[in-house]
């Protein structure tokens, strides 16, 4: 199976681009760095498991698990690994996706690679072994609350990757034993400290958050760039931009903002026809997309923090003693990632609302500066955007339905010891899902604005507008006659997206 010829090191944490290219094969390798600090974190995990020849209590590798900490463990190490999964068996719905199951996977890698979860060297080799092949775990949607980390979803991965449930090899879904033997790669063996460091930790949430988060960000410059082109084909004046007015404002999302659109509409000629101010759709667009900015620069910290860190407990700590420290805490509480895919979210929802209002504003001929209808070329006998207009009606609907924030609706589990839980699992795959959504809105409005100049639209007057409608007219052709355009508003998206503005 083919692997990329670029390695990825664990000597750094992995980058939202690292955790794309996770989603097909790719050579991870463990340098001499993270193999010694493996090996220092297992010398001292086992120190003082066995301090003095006495087991020492330790979260997981002696008690039980949650709420029965406060009974004893398996007193077999390996037997433990079995107590550790085995309870969290009881997730339901479909399958994540590919991409969040193996970027998921990337981060808790690295994460261990840290050591600090005092797990052996041979879990991250065999880990980093597995992305060199297709092999993806089968992992239930529902069943986390992402507060003692992500613990049913990666319980179901790591149960994968020891041959028992279900994977997919090369995309088809099989039994987990058949997938591993077909990609080449053994069964893990764990011992109870390797089962609780894969699966107490909030890798799920992080990399549903970071791919949620760059499908915002290429919708965030594809609306920017489609408002200019909007802007030109209706002959609008761009004085909303200005940047005195901008400045004044006080947001530096905006101020960014305008300066970006006004590069965009360098050399834009005013038609002279349009009204002294425009819907706010279009007016308002440097305040609503600067403030967007400004929210996903704070989204960006937090998934910048996230990658780096290490979510675990227990955490096993050299130090001046000899043996070091073992340290239990919450490191697994996933609640900046909730707040950040709250605030995402949001985010989504008045993007969306945005590409909907311009799609609705460019095909209603009151305010279009005269085209047709629907943008139809005879209508009636054709219908142009009318379909495309109604999907992206349903999308904004979706979005809008989804966009209630999880971060703060807590509920007690776990016999109380789980008595505040942040719900960033559900925030973050919630995300990620709307995130597909806007997508689809940009392409449904970059097709509009296609159609709208082959049906009288002028020109673009500004050469980067000129240029962006040019690649679209090359790669969307007319609606004429009418014809499905669900394929083209993906094409479309993704060009937008690939596009290169200032």
């Amino acid at each position: 199976m083919p692997t990329t010829t670029d390695p990825l090191l664990l000597s750094g944490p992995p980058d939202s681009a690292a955790l794309r290219r996770a989603a097909t094969p790719l050579t991870v390798t463990v340098d001499e760095a993270a193999r010694a600090r493996l090996d220092r974190g297992r010398r001292l995990f086992d120190g003082l498991r066995h301090d003095g020849g006495t087991a020492r209590p330790i979260y997981g590798a002696t008690t039980g698990f949650g709420a029965l900490v406060g009974y004893a463990g398996r007193t077999d190490e390996a037997d433990q690994c079995d107590n550790t999964l085995a309870h969290l068996g009881a997730g339901q719905g479909p399958d994540l996706p590919h991409d969040i199951c193996r970027a998921s996977l990337l981060l808790r890698t690295w994460s261990l690679a840290q050591g600090y979860s005092g797990v052996s060297a041979e879990v991250v080799d065999r880990l980093a072994a597995m992305f060199a092949t297709t092999f993806t775990p089968a992992v239930p949607r529902y069943g986390s609350v992402g507060a003692s980390g992500d613990l049913i979803p990666l319980a179901y991965a790591t149960q994968a990757l020891r041959g028992r449930g279900h994977a997919y090899l090369d995309g088809r879904r099989m039994a987990a034993d058949k997938a591993l033997a077909g990609a080449g790669l053994r069964p893990l063996a764990l011992d109870g400290r390797d089962a609780l460091a894969l699966v107490n930790g909030t890798s799920v949430t992080t990399a549903a958050l970071a791919l949620a988060r760059d499908g915002v960000r290429d919708a965030h410059r594809s609306i920017r760039a489609l408002t200019c082109l909007l802007t030109d084909i209706l002959g609008c004046d761009p004085g909303f931009l200005d940047h005195d007015l901008l400045r004044a404002y006080g947001h530096p999302g905006a101020a960014d903002t305008g300066a970006r659109m006004r590069r965009t509409l360098t050399g834009t000629v005013p038609s002279g026809t349009r009204p002294l101010q425009e819907p706010y759709s279009i007016r308002c667009s440097p305040q609503l997309l600067g403030a967007a900015e400004d929210a996903l620069r704070y989204v960006d910290a937090v998934v910048a923090a996230d990658l780096g860190g290490v979510s675990d407990n227990p955490l096993f700590f050299p130090d001046d003693e000899e043996k070091g420290r073992v340290v239990h805490g919450g490191n697994f509480f996933g609640q900046p990632a909730a707040f950040a895919a709250d605030l995402l979210a949001s985010v989504i929802a008045q993007l969306g609302n945005l590409a909907e209002r311009q799609l609705d504003l460019l095909t209603d001929p009151a305010r279009n500066g005269g085209l047709p209808p629907m943008l139809a070329t005879a209508p009636g006998q054709q219908h142009g955007l009318q379909g495309v207009q109604l999907a992206a009606t349903a999308f904004v609907a979706e979005i809008r339905r989804n966009a209630t924030p999880a971060g703060m609706q807590s509920l007690p589990t776990n016999l109380h010891n789980q008595d505040v839980v942040p719900f960033g699992t559900q925030a973050a795959l919630r995300s990620y899902d709307m995130a597909e959504l806007l997508g689809l809105l940009t392409g449904s409005l970059a097709v509009g604005l296609r159609q709208a100049v082959h049906v009288g639209g002028r020109r673009p007057t500004a050469p980067r507008c000129a240029d962006l409608l040019d690649a679209l007219t090359e790669a969307i052709p007319p609606v004429e006659p009418d014809r499905s355009l669900d394929a083209d508003v993906r094409a479309a998206a993704r060009l937008v997206a690939a596009y290169e503005l200032p």
